[in-house]
């Protein structure tokens, strides 16, 4: 009896089985076939691929920026008698390998140096609201170490036109030096910073010929991590920590550069 129930149960399964495959074998092709060439329809976008900056080809370059102004008297919304000067100068190194096609690893270092002198400034936030700021003067300097990744995608099927985008991990430090007032009322501060990022720099690339090519790319998103420690008048300690995430296109870190590819 026991030794007939099992023979049954698998005569049973087996037959469930082969009607499965039946109904499986039973599908029509054409159902098959117009599901794929949809699906296939949808997702190819015609984009054709080439190769931009071949592996095993080796970048290098330098980008500078330098910004000056001086205001004598000058007035401007809510600032009125601004006198005074200042600069900020920037320099950064770069060199980089492809390790793939349109897929290199590089590194670079930036010097960043900033000076502020406002001898003289009045401030006006309405009849009540008034104050003024006077020999304020900052000197800072950062050093800058970075890795980054950078992909290239090709613009069409060009080859001297394309857009790049860099992923980089930045360490930075510096010091900065703060004063204010004159005679017995000056007032010093100094300061120690330590910066981290990481972000990410879309740019476009434009061959000049074969092995020279101009850059231009902005700061788009990222995090930053800012630490500083002030000691003023060489009695007080202080101590700043900054943090910040940006999802957004900064036009005011616009970098230029050339490149050359060896």
């Amino acid at each position: 009896m026991c030794g007939a129930c099992v023979l049954y149960a698998q005569d049973t399964h087996e037959g469930s089985d082969t009607t499965a495959v039946e109904k499986k074998s039973e599908l029509p092709e054409s159902g098959k076939s117009s599901r794929y060439e949809s699906r296939k329809e949808r997702f190819d976008r015609g984009i054709e691929k080439v190769t931009f900056v071949p592996r095993g080809q080796w970048f290098t370059g330098v980008s500078f920026s330098y910004f000056e102004h001086f205001n004598e008297n000058y007035e401007i919304l809510i600032l009125d008698n601004w006198t005074g000067q200042g600069y900020t100068m920037s320099v950064q190194p770069t060199v980089g390998y492809m390790i793939k096609d349109n897929l290199g690893l590089g590194a670079s270092f930036s010097y960043d140096r900033t000076l502020i002198q406002m001898d003289d400034l009045d401030i006006s936030l309405g009849e009540d609201l008034d104050f003024s700021i006077a020999d304020y003067h900052v000197i800072k300097h950062i050093y800058t170490g970075t890795i980054f990744l950078r992909t290239f995608i090709n613009i069409g099927n060009s080859r001297r036109f394309g857009l790049f985008n860099d992923i980089k991990l930045q360490v930075g430090g510096g010091q900065a030096k703060i004063t204010s007032g004159k005679g017995k009322e000056l007032t010093g501060r100094y300061q120690d910073i330590f910066e981290l990022g990481v972000v990410a720099s879309p740019g476009l690339c434009a061959f000049i010929n074969d092995f020279i090519a101009a850059e231009v790319s902005v700061g788009v998103l990222g995090f930053k991590y800012k630490d500083i420690k002030q000691l003023s008048n060489q009695v007080e300690d202080g101590h700043w920590r900054q943090s910040s995430a940006d999802f957004r296109i900064n036009i005011l870190a616009l970098n230029m550069g050339v490149v050359f590819y060896l």
